[in-house]
């Protein structure tokens, strides 16, 4: 069985958030129009279906249609602890971090982990870590 993907509904910029993700997490991004799916509801060129392919970190996003509200999170955390090698998961925090907001800056803790807290630039708040000091 898969496990849960995250699916976003972006004001308007799927194109843009889910090229950004590609980029951080270096896989391609597979991008569908409203066009290409027919239909109406929306700008000919906004992303009706849009997700990361072939990468460490599962993510489907679409341009929100008419009424659907746009992502607001609160409460909720993407975690990334302990999903690719501490140097990977520091590159992806400096990445998420540009344009966004460090809540928590990615530090050795007193138990000996390593974690940190960035909200990126579309809203998303990602818990990002791995076992290990400042020298894992």
């Amino acid at each position: 069985m898969a496990a849960p993907t995250p699916y976003v509904l972006f004001p308007g910029t799927a194109r843009e958030a889910l090229t950004f993700y590609g980029e951080v997490f270096g896989c391609p991004v597979q991008l569908h129009t409203f066009s290409e799916f027919h239909r109406s509801d929306g700008p000919e060129d906004a992303i009706a279906h849009g997700y990361l392919k072939a990468g460490p970190v599962q993510l489907f996003g679409a341009d929100a249609a008419g009424e659907e509200p746009s992502i607001r999170v609160e409460g909720m955390m993407m975690a990334l602890l302990g999903t690719a090698p501490p140097a990977t998961l520091r590159e992806w925090f400096s990445k998420l971090a540009e344009g966004g907001q460090v809540v928590d800056a990615l530090q050795a803790r007193p138990w000996g982990d390593s974690d940190g807290q960035v909200i990126d630039r579309y809203g998303i708040h990602w818990l990002i870590g791995f076992e290990g000091g400042d020298n894992a």
